[in-house]
Parts: C-alpha cells; sequence; structure tokens
C-alpha cells in the first residue's frame, strides 16, 4: 500500500521529461564528453599554493 502516489509522480516526471522541450548545447556538451578543457589557463593561480608550506624544501620542481 502507498505505491499509488509514488508511481504517480514517476509517471508525471516521465511525461515531463518525453513532451518538454529542450534547449540543448551540444557544443558543450561534446566539449564535456571529450575531456577538452573549459577553462582557460589564466584563471589557475600558480604563486597562491595553498600546499606550498608542506612542500620539502629540498625538492624543486623545475
Amino acid at each position: 500500500m502507498g505505491r499509488g502516489r509514488a508511481k504517480a509522480k514517476q509517471t508525471k516526471v516521465a511525461r515531463d521529461l518525453k513532451y518538454r522541450t529542450h534547449e540543448t548545447d551540444f557544443g558543450a556538451l561534446a566539449k564535456e564528453l571529450h575531456g577538452e578543457d573549459t577553462h582557460s589557463t589564466s584563471e589557475v593561480d600558480t604563486d597562491d599554493d595553498e600546499w606550498a608550506d608542506y612542500a620539502d624544501p629540498r625538492r624543486r620542481a623545475d
């Protein structure tokens, strides 16, 4: 007992997904699926490394 309300909600959601018009950005989807980087490299700040205090000072990352 109690299955009727859950099934009705699932049916409503399924119907909404089936008949709703979607505005899909296929270019962005293709980039995401192919693993292309969407962020520019200028956004990465290499000077502000939060783990730099824990690094071994004898090792250099040249």
